[in-house]
Formats: C-alpha cells, structure tokens, sequence
C-alpha cells in the first residue's frame, strides 16, 4: 500500500521505515531536508513540499501525520488544498480528542475523511511495533488496514488472554478501532495518564529504596526538622539496579518501564546525566480535564501530573512562601540543602 509520511523526527521516520520494511510505498516529507534525503536512501520516496507529496499519492490518497498537536493544523493548511474528494488524513501524533472532532468535521466539508491514531512505542517501535488506537469512520479505517498491520508488534508480544474468544477482533493484533473520530486520542490521552502514574509509582517506589541508608547520616539534633526516630531501622545501601532486574523476574510489578528502568540504572546508578526535570505533552492534562468533566476520582494521575509540574520548578515560590511564613510565625531559619 502507498502511503504519505509528513514528520519524520524519532517517531515519524521510525513508523515510515518499518512499512517500507513492510512492503509499503512510502512518500515522505519533512522540514528537514536532510531528514528526507536520509530516509530516501532507505527506500523512501521524497518530496521537497506538501504539494509534491500529494503529487506523488495515488488516489485515494492517505496522508499521515507525525508531527507536534501544536503544529496539526498549520500542517494541514499547507497540504490539504492539494487533496480532495475521498483522500485520508490520518493524524497519529498526541493531538487533543476535541481538536479531533473540529477536525474531522472541517475535512468532511470538503469530502476528506480524518482519522485519529493514538500511536505509543516510543524510539523501540521499529523493533518492537506500535500500539495504535484508532478513530474514525469505518470505512477509511478498513482501507488503512494493511498499514496498521505492518506497524503493529506481533500477536506473540504478549500471551493470550486465558478463555479469550479466538478472532474477537485486533486488539490483540496490537490496534484497535476505538470508535468515532476523537476516540482514538481519547483512549490515547487516558494511556498517557496512566504512563504518568505508572512512571511516579516505580520514581517514588525506587527513592525510598535509595534514601533506606538515612540512618547512617547521624543528623544534629535540630528544632527545625523531626528527628529520626529509629536509625537502626535505616540502615540499607540497595543496589537500585539489581533490584530492579529482580523485579522484572516473577514480580507482579513487572512491565516494559521496568525493563527500562533497570536499563537506565545499569548505565548511570546515580542517573547523573538527568536533571530531573519531567516534561508533561498534554496528555495528563487533558486526562485530568476528561475526569473532572465525568465526576470521575483521579487521585493518583492527578498527583503525578502535578509531580510533574512541581519537577520543573513550578513549586519553587510555593515553596519560598512555606518557609517565609515559617520564618514570620516563629523564626525559624532554613535548613542547609540536603539536610
């Protein structure tokens, strides 16, 4: 099958090489002219602008996008005048759902369906396969199925579900059709909601493990800081490494991030190269925002989100405030950093 590539970054280039390994026609663009020439090399067909992509499509037309939400509609400008009746736009980035629905609807004014693909694999894809969450309507998804196939991992990536009917549907294929257009991204925003609660979870579970030697720091007695009741009690130097390759053998919480954490403490222990500044894309945000709008408890990804924000600095004055009222009630002075 022929298909369209607009963004080739770690994503986007990895998703095209893997359906040109597939079999696939792939037409690529990019920004960076560097960008298609590499991928050309690999098998790509390139194009110099949106307009010689769409020139090089057959009808009817597929056009996938991996590029930033901030840019999907600028994106589309630049490319969509040159589709027309019966083309596909595929949007496989982490947009916002409602940004989904508008879409869809301005292109069905001009005969071009949208489809929305929450697409997670991150820089492993290639090796491993996507996981995409599809919306849209039926029959555009139906056509794009010999490009889902070729990006989804293979059905042997995980057992299969004790007594699940076989042939039920391609979830278990690795994509799925979530429904309407928006649903994709939908399922794909509360995916990243959990990634971020599921990411706080092993941070917070790991720097207990690293602080469980505080006991052998012999702290001054201080008006300013409670004390350590039991140091005894603390006196563990865990090799966080290893701990993690044991999890990841027989535990119940064992996963994929697991395997990615131990790879990251085999190669730095003390994680020195990271600053421990924890971007957020949306995706929480916009999980939050879905839970408030459903009355529905988040406690946990709502927490992680704002683990993330505080990770950046965003608390600091907060923080400068605490200890000035502190200061201002009764005098007391703050302690030297890491005490």
């Amino acid at each position: 099958m022929q298909l369209g590539m607009i963004g080739l970054g770690r994503m986007g280039g990895n998703m095209a090489r893997r359906l040109i390994q597939a079999g696939h026609e792939v037409v690529a663009f990019d920004m960076h002219a560097d960008a298609v020439r590499g991928l050309a090399g690999e098998g790509a067909v390139g194009s110099g602008s949106p307009a010689e992509l769409a020139a090089k499509l057959r009808k009817p037309r597929a056009v996938w996008m991996m590029v930033p939400a901030a840019v999907v509609d600028r994106t589309i400008e630049s490319f969509v005048e040159h589709l027309e009746d019966g083309d596909i736009v595929i949007d496989g980035g982490n947009s916002y759902y409602i940004d989904d629905i508008r879409r869809a609807r301005e292109l069905q004014a001009r005969g071009i369906h949208y489809v929305d693909v929450g697409t997670s694999g991150g820089v492993w894809g290639l090796e491993r396969g996507y996981c995409q969450m599809i919306g849209g309507e039926p029959g555009p998804v139906k056509h794009l199925d010999p490009i889902f196939v070729s990006l989804a991992p293979s059905i042997d990536t995980a057992p299969r579900t004790p007594d699940r009917e076989a042939g039920k549907g391609t979830a278990e294929h690795g994509y799925l059709h979530c429904g309407p257009n928006g649903a994709g991204h939908f399922v794909k925003m509360v995916h990243n909601g959990i990634e971020y609660g599921l990411m706080a979870a092993y941070a917070e579970g790991f720097n207990i493990l690293k602080r469980a030697n505080v006991g052998k720091q012999g702290r001054a007695a201080s008006a300013e800081q409670t004390p350590l009741r039991d140091p005894e009690h603390y006196q563990y130097d865990f090799d966080l490494g290893e701990v993690a390759e044991l999890w990841r053998r027989g535990s119940v919480v064992t996963s994929w991030l697991l395997d990615l954490t131990a790879n990251a403490l085999l190669k730095d222990s003390e994680l020195e190269r990271f600053a421990g500044r924890v971007s957020d894309s949306g995706e929480g945000r916009w999980t939050i925002h879905a839970a408030i709008d459903e009355a529905v408890p988040a406690h946990v990804l709502t927490a992680a989100l704002f683990e993330r924000f505080s990770s950046r600095g965003e608390a600091d004055f907060a923080d400068k405030l605490l200890s000035a009222m502190r200061f201002q009630f009764g005098g007391h002075e703050e302690l030297p950093s890491g005490r």
